[in-house]
């Protein structure tokens, strides 16, 4: 609380007039944050981009809006606000289960991905492996970049699900 105070020029006591303890200043950011980038993909995924670089769309937006993060937001959530976390995840998982389950569906209708995926299946797989892959225990940042994990797991997924008409789209993604 001293740093925000110090970096906005205030007293701690103006903070706590607004925000009664550090957790709810945590969570109104967190949930700013978490509005601020869904708006984002929302954005994208209205756009009617191909499936294919829909997903690349939204993996550049939200590594844009957490450039700037030195560890995982992720982590830190759940390591010491467990309960913000929890509302956050679940919040998340709403988000990209709409998103993803509407992307698939485009998917298989354009030719993009193959047909008879388990639509429920894949977007709950999606969002376990993105949500896994900001475990920085399992994956230190000393070793694995927050765009490295990203590419790959996106690659990944969609060679998963992909015909070779999505297989070329993401060749030439890959290739840029």
């Amino acid at each position: 609380m001293d740093d925000i105070a110090k970096e906005l020029a205030i007293s701690k006591k103006t903070i706590y007039t607004y925000f009664s303890t550090k957790a709810k200043l945590v969570e109104a950011a967190s949930i700013y944050a978490f509005e601020k980038i869904n708006k984002g993909i929302f954005t994208i995924c209205a756009s009617n981009y191909n499936p294919i670089d829909e997903l690349y769309k939204v993996k550049s937006l939200v590594l844009e809006q957490l450039k700037n993060e030195e560890s995982s937001p992720q982590y830190q959530l759940q390591k010491y606000y467990p309960k913000i976390f929890e509302t956050l995840k679940q919040k998340q998982f709403d988000s990209v289960n709409s998103c993803v389950t509407q992307n698939l569906n485009r998917g298989i209708e354009k030719g993009y991905y193959r047909k008879g995926i388990d639509i429920n299946l894949i977007t709950r797989i999606y969002f376990n492996g993105m949500m896994g892959i900001k475990n920085v225990e399992l994956f230190p940042k000393n070793d694995f970049s927050g765009p490295y994990l990203m590419d790959s797991y996106l690659e990944y997924h969609i060679r998963a699900i992909a015909t070779e008409k999505g297989l070329k789209t993401l060749q030439n993604i890959i290739k840029k």
